[in-house]
């Protein structure tokens, strides 16, 4: 039967394929399809992984106590019956043969389907044995990551040939690491239960141009295994077994989308300027080195984001030493050819995760707690090491550093004062750098907003960014799904600070972009013209479309008419004012 879900759009395009059901327990475990003529080798690392444990609930029911209370011995034998029961690795081993899924995805894949039905069990005895099928489950995958690791990174790269063009990611939520984990893999789309426009995970979708919708609630629960899917990722609609009409709908959409990316193509190489000769630059922001290079081809002037904590995630070895790091920077510099690379220091923390080598402290994962500057300078020696790998990196074009989620003068002051350790360092060691490297700051909480002369007096370049700004400013977190409603990049506040920081970093005559998801918005590309902006910095994906919007705009029409816009606090009054703006 045919049937629909509604989510948030974060990724535009259509996709259409079959589910990839990926369950909570699944994304605490590698996921990747081993490669063909793998099948039998993998069956048996799950085999091998059952055997395992049956010997050590053996040996455990031979070491207990005699005075141990016998119910414990009664779990043993219920936990031994279950992994006797050839039922339980069958169907995984299935599905590793038939849809070359790794041994750990497979086991939690049956593990979420036998979970659904034990919830629909009445009587109770009988549905508490679903934990019982759960604890055995986790044995066996405890035993499978105790054998040689098979992660995605270390599996051999697949073609779009070999893996299929038609599977869509269905799970609860997806870390942004995890995504980046699919990059290298021929999945057509994303869907998840959780997330909000602006989140991270969002944002690595739409890097990867995939289409994806978020906020889904209970699309991992209500879409099973292998059902096909029709994802529609510019209204924010998941549809679950189509018909043959409403496919063919679908496929006419992308066969029209493709012409327009082909058309949106002729407008690379033309001068960026708006319709009255104001001219603009545009700006990429990059999660990982090669990023670099359709940044280069789509035209732009630079990266004005380099998230350098992608570097950081999902690391199952220790965090990145100095060299590590200066070489992945040296590669965004050199490929950038002398244009300039805004790096920005590590920003972790909320939604954004370390990798598991790492040992230092932990960052916070509220939106307000540690993370970001605030974490940087609580492992200063770490700090060093990335603003030492940045600066060598300088010394080879036109690298500078970007410090985010700054509010205070004495944040300031301590990060400058490590810059400058960090140069005396590389001074002492004979190594070169820039030392008139360029220092910008990211203007992200509404603190720093109203006390923007404190960033202007210090900072060669300022950007802003509205993720954070607008979260913070409505006080909201971005990545609860519960108020994602509420985030609203056109609430009057936020035009009112836009405004006023554009305005003064012009007066000052400081350079100022805006690095957040409103830059590489379309439908907001006016809008920010009309407020003066002159920089914009988005994903590269969205550079066509943007450049498209400004060739149309006439900016002096816009700013005779932005202050009606500013003026306008009911919405009502607010959309005749936007509506005038954006005819």
């Amino acid at each position: 039967m045919t049937f629909s879900l509604h989510g948030i759009p974060v990724s535009k395009g259509i996709a259409i394929g079959k589910a990839v059901l990926i369950s909570r327990a699944a994304l605490e475990v590698s996921h990747y399809l081993v490669e063909p003529g793998k099948e039998k080798f993998e069956a048996q690392k799950l085999l091998d992984a059952f055997d395992q444990v049956r010997q050590e609930l053996e040996q455990l029911r031979l070491g207990l106590p005699k005075d141990s209370p016998p119910e414990m011995a009664a779990f043993l034998d219920v936990h031994g019956m279950i992994l006797a029961d050839p039922a339980l690795a069958e169907k995984p081993i299935n599905l590793i043969r038939t849809q070359r899924l790794n041994a750990a995805w497979a086991l939690t894949t049956e593990l979420n389907d036998l979970l659904e039905q034990f919830s629909e069990i009445e009587d109770p005895y009988l549905k508490e044995r679903a934990n019982d099928i759960r604890q055995v489950a986790e044995r066996v995958i405890k035993a499978l990551n105790s054998q040689k690791k098979d992660t995605l990174e270390n599996a051999a790269l697949l073609s779009p040939s070999d893996v299929g063009v038609d599977s869509i990611i269905v799970a609860h939520d997806i870390a942004p690491h995890d995504m980046l984990r699919f990059k290298e893999h021929a999945f057509t789309g994303f869907v998840t239960d959780l997330g909000g426009k602006t989140s991270h995970t969002a944002i690595v979708a739409r890097s990867m141009e995939i289409p994806a919708v978020v906020g889904v609630r209970h699309a991992s629960e209500m879409i099973r295994h292998g059902d096909w899917l029709v994802l529609d990722g510019e209204r924010g609609v998941v549809v679950i077994a189509p018909d043959e009409q409403l496919l063919a709908e679908y496929r006419k959409l992308q066969t029209q989308a493709i012409k327009e990316a082909r058309k949106l193509q002729q407008l690379k190489h033309s001068r960026t300027a708006t319709a009255d000769g104001v001219d603009i630059e545009l700006f990429a922001n990059i999660e990982l080195p090669e990023d670099a290079n359709q940044a280069v081809a789509l035209g732009a002037i630079g990266v004005g984001l380099f998230r350098s904590e992608f570097l950081f995630m999902d690391r199952k070895q220790a965090m990145p030493n100095e060299d590590q790091q200066y070489l992945e920077y040296r590669r965004v510099v050199d490929l950038m050819h002398g244009l300039p690379v805004n790096i920005r220091t590590i920003d972790v923390g909320a939604d954004k995760a370390l990798g598991a080598g790492f040992d230092g402290s932990q960052t916070g994962t509220s939106p307000l707690g540690l993370r970001a500057i605030r974490w940087s300078l609580t492992e200063p020696e770490i700090f060093l090491t990335q603003l030492r790998a940045i600066l060598r990196a300088s010394a080879y074009g036109q690298a500078r550093i970007m410090i985010p989620m700054l509010a205070h003068a004495k944040e300031i002051d301590e990060t400058f004062r490590l810059i400058e350790k960090a140069k005396q360092q590389l001074h002492q060691r004979g190594q070169a750098f820039n030392p008139n490297i360029q220092v910008g700051a990211m203007i992200e909480i509404p603190a720093a907003a109203l006390v923007l002369p404190l960033f202007i007096n210090r900072f060669d370049f300022l950007s802003i960014g509205t993720n954070d700004l607008i979260q913070y400013t409505l006080a909201i977190d971005r990545a609860d799904n519960a108020v994602a409603h509420l985030y609203d990049p056109l609430h009057p506040a936020i035009l009112l600070l836009l405004d006023s920081i554009i305005s003064q970093a012009k007066r000052a005559n400081v350079p100022i972009a805006v690095c957040g998801e409103m830059a590489g918005d379309p439908t907001l590309t006016k809008l920010l013209l009309a407020l003066g902006l002159t920089d914009f910095s988005m994903h590269f994906s969205q550079l066509l479309l943007v450049k498209r919007e400004i060739l149309k705009a006439n900016v002096g029409l816009l700013k005779a008419r932005i202050s009606r816009v500013l003026k306008a606090y009911e919405p009502e009054d607010q959309a005749k004012a936007l509506e005038r703006l954006f005819s």
